[in-house]
């Protein structure tokens, strides 16, 4: 098993140890820009657009690129409260069954399996601090969560990104 991980690790060490000063460059315009068009992006870096398509095809491939989706604001959809839970889930019980919980509650945004105190720290919204309860209540619903804790964030200090991984 441990070989396996290994293997995986190296092979996505590989992925990523393989960008060249193209790939960076195509990564940095369309992380500022990602609405713009293959025909503009290779254009903008002088390249054919031919190689610039298949550069984009093979960071998509690779999962460098993972999705193309717009990045919503949950609060733009009036969920103003974001907070973050960690749960402790009973022992024995299985990830899968309480991912398949999780997934089931669509102001779960996130759920990762953690080390440390608690076993799943999840990023939830809510409407307000009302509702914010009743989502805490469906999320401990279930029999495979013994307690939770939970968070309420004020402010977002420094929103996701990853520019800064691609250097300068």
């Amino acid at each position: 098993m441990l070989c396996r991980q290994v293997r995986n690790c190296r092979a996505i060490l590989d992925n990523v140890t393989s960008l060249d000063a193209l790939d960076l460059a195509l990564l940095r315009l369309l992380l500022t820009e990602p609405r713009l068009g293959v025909l503009e992006t290779s254009r903008r870096l002088g390249i054919a657009r031919g190689t610039a398509q298949a550069r984009i095809g093979r960071l998509e491939r690779d999962a460098v690129v993972r999705n193309w989706a717009p990045t919503v604001d949950p609060a733009g959809l009036g969920f103003g409260v974001m907070a973050f839970a960690t749960l402790e889930v009973h022992q024995g019980q299985g990830i899968r069954q309480i991912s398949e919980h999780l997934r089931s509650i669509p102001e779960v945004l996130e759920a990762h399996t953690t080390s440390g105190q608690g076993d799943v720290l999840c990023r939830i919204v809510a409407r307000d601090h009302a509702d914010l309860q009743r989502v805490l209540d469906a999320i401990t619903s279930t029999q495979l969560v013994a307690r939770t804790s939970t968070v309420i964030s004020l402010t977002n200090e420094v929103p996701y990104r990853v520019a800064q991984l691609l250097g300068t």
